[in-house]
């Protein structure tokens, strides 16, 4: 009865709940990430391995819009990281 009751209490709720939008925030980032390296592969760009990780370790959704953003209009991969 005590294990049972535990999954049901509020904070046991809250923690599922916090993992929940935590996994759907990551599964947004990663796929922004690879919209953009698409968008550049579509594009004819190479993409070096240094572009691709420092791309797929991002975690900001609104630094991934800005670098699709730049994806667009680039003519090299590493134009998603210059400050204009």
């Amino acid at each position: 009865m005590v294990g049972s009751y535990f999954w049901r209490h509020p904070l046991a709720e809250q923690v599922r709940a916090e993992g929940r939008e935590e996994g759907r925030q990551q599964g947004r980032a990663e796929a922004k990430a690879q919209m953009i390296l698409r968008i550049l592969e579509w594009r004819g760009i190479p993409v070096s391995e240094d572009v691709r990780e420092q791309v797929n370790a991002s975690t900001d959704l609104d630094q991934l819009d800005i670098w699709a953003q730049r994806a667009v209009h680039a003519t090299e991969a590493t134009e998603l990281f210059t400050e204009e």
